[in-house]
């Protein structure tokens, strides 16, 4: 997605690729600056360097490091080159040569970016030039291992709408008429005392009590038990997600926990097997049992069927990931293209994570029967599928303010690890932690977008810009790995919510294609045949790789809108000019009444 200003290198952030006038996100220009800044955003040091641009060579420049952001601008080229990194993006940094290197450019900057791009910047070898910008980068970049505070806690920016509101989850149950005879709303993690990574408030079944609670979470590993997610509104049929039992090597059962899983099947009134559907591919949650774990047994649990999905580990996904950026960034092998996207084993992940989600949300709505998800530590994984099967049954989730409901509820307030699987601010970039879980789901939201191009609200700008956020330490919404910890910390009280961005400015990411449907069930098909590597997002730095161009109805659509827009503004201006007497509310006001009549409809 290249910038105007920037056809030569496409490597400035998506919502900052403009540097010809104040961007609409809040970051605005500072009188005689020659970069944007946020409020609270503070300049801390620039330095003349040479990026070298993998497309088009060498380019001369001045970088800018603020407590936020990488800033390099171009000082000979025409057009400018511009480069906006947000430090968050940062994996990591390493110095390029050393004081004897010869060669032109041998000396410098090499950073890795966990947006699928890297940079190297060239200095002067004289008199140790790179020691000062190598360590002002090292410190702003991974906060978290220098004492000092993410930028989120400095950002000042102000927007019409809270994003902290967004989720509230008595109001996120009653939508889904809960509480009711069949389930009830606990408080017993109310201070994280029953499980320290899982929400404070809990739906479980009305026939279990607090005292049953206390006993399921001794059997289920980190005290994740089975509760509720979510609930069919015409069958009864139940989402729930847990973690694995506690069976280990001797196969150790617990009556408590096999009592539980009959009550949540007896809760619908179903007579079928409760259907526990297990992430893991079967050799894996087997190897689990030698370190205390495993899985339900036939024996244990008779009135429940197994099934495994066989999506692989957190460590499996990383080293994919890793391939996929080596064949995309900073050159396309095009002659191997579709062999080497192959052997990245992507794809298929993809698809293994649609299939299983795909299974869940027929068994529940086809099937009519309850089922339980859980992986390992039901943080994972367990995410993936639950969010997705919700995706693909609920209509309400595939609105913007859904989705993000359904981002806060089933990741955030669950406990998927982001801290641990981003690395926030953290230069350890060999952490065994790191993995594209999030990542992994919004690929599968994009992949079901492409296929049912009408049924979601948001656009691929929406889930590039959660992508680029999740990143960007800009905004509170990822950090720390459980709502016990962001609690402590005070985070929406301290730091401004991605939804209060996307929430101010929704016209950015609706999709105008959209139809609200009620109560459709989506299912995509999950062969490979049908699924696409996202280019406008692994491939964008690429200024080479022809983007997939914007449908031209959807185009020209953004256009009238633009031009009802100007419109608008010309004809507010005109009223003022021709009677400044009238107030901006009756000049507002009147401007509204025109707008019904000057609505874009197709």
């Amino acid at each position: 997605m290249a910038s105007s200003s920037t056809p030569r290198c496409n490597s400035s952030s998506l919502e900052n690729s403009s540097i010809k006038k104040p961007l609409k996100d809040g970051t605005n220009w500072e009188h005689n600056e020659e970069i944007p800044r946020l409020p609270g955003e503070m300049r801390v040091t620039d330095k003349e360097v040479i990026y070298m641009c993998p497309f088009n060579g060498p380019v001369k420049g001045r970088v800018y490091i603020t407590n936020y952001r990488l800033y390099l601008r171009s000082v000979e080229s025409d057009p400018v080159v511009v480069i906006d990194v947000p430090l968050g993006v940062i994996s990591r940094i390493e110095k390029m040569g050393g004081a004897s290197s010869r060669g032109e450019n041998s000396y410098g900057l090499d950073i890795t970016c966990k947006d699928m791009r890297n940079l190297r910047f060239a200095l002067k070898q004289e008199g140790h030039s790179r020691r000062d910008i190598f360590e002002v980068l090292t410190k702003y970049a991974f906060p978290q291992s220098h004492n000092l505070q993410f930028f989120a806690f400095l950002n000042e920016e102000k927007f019409s709408e809270n994003g902290w509101l967004v989720y509230n989850p008595m109001v996120e149950y009653r939508r889904q008429d809960l509480p009711n005879e069949q389930w009830r709303v606990t408080f017993l993690n109310e201070h994280y005392a029953l499980c320290d990574t899982y929400p404070s408030l809990l739906v479980v079944p009305y026939n279990a009590t607090d005292e049953d609670l206390k006993k399921v979470s001794a059997f289920r590993s980190r005290c994740r038990i089975p509760v509720l997610s979510w609930i069919h509104p015409e069958n009864q049929a139940v989402i729930m997600r847990s973690s694995q039992p506690l069976v280990g090597m001797s196969g150790k059962r617990n009556k408590d926990d096999e009592r539980y899983l009959e009550i949540i099947r007896e809760t619908n009134g179903q007579i079928s097997k409760l259907t526990i559907f297990d992430a893991r591919p079967s050799v894996n949650a087997v190897a689990n049992k030698a370190t205390g774990g495993g899985y339900e047994s036939e024996d244990a649990y008779p009135n429940a069927e197994l099934f495994f999905l066989d999506i692989h580990n957190i460590h499996v996904m990383r080293e994919s990931l890793k391939k996929l950026k080596d064949i995309v960034y900073p050159h396309v092998e095009e002659s191997h293209w579709l062999s080497s996207l192959e052997s990245t084993h992507w794809l298929e992940h993809i698809k293994l994570v649609l299939t299983g989600a795909i299974q869940v949300a027929d068994k529940v709505s086809s099937g009519k029967s309850s089922v339980l998800v859980h992986c390992s530590d039901g943080w994972d994984r367990t995410a993936q599928l639950t969010s997705l099967a919700m995706l693909m049954l609920d209509s309400y989730y595939r609105t913007i303010v859904g989705f993000e409901v359904l981002v806060q509820k089933e990741w955030i307030s669950f406990g998927h690890k982001f801290a641990s699987r981003i690395g926030h601010g953290d230069k350890n970039h060999a952490d065994a932690d790191r993995s594209p879980i999030f990542l992994q789901f919004i690929d599968c939201v994009w992949q079901m977008s492409k296929q049912f191009p009408t049924a979601f609200e948001f656009n691929e700008q929406f889930l590039i810009t959660i992508l680029d956020h999740l990143y960007s330490c800009r905004f509170g919404t990822f950090f720390y790995n459980c709502d016990s910890v962001r609690e402590r910390e005070k985070l929406s009280e301290k730091t401004v919510s991605l939804w209060s961005l996307v929430n101010s400015t929704k016209s950015k990411y609706t999709n105008p294609f959209y139809t609200k449907e009620l109560n459709r069930a989506l299912y995509p098909v999950a062969s490979m045949r049908h699924l696409e590597l996202w280019v406008n997002y692994y491939i964008r730095w690429n200024p080479r790789i022809r983007q997939q161009q914007q449908n031209p109805v959807e185009q020209r659509y953004m256009e009238l809108l633009a031009l009802r827009d100007d419109y608008m503004r010309r004809l507010e201006e005109l009223q003022i000019t021709n009677n400044p007497k009238i107030s901006s509310s009756s000049s507002s006001s009147s401007s509204s009444q025109m707008m019904s009549h000057v609505q874009t409809h197709f």
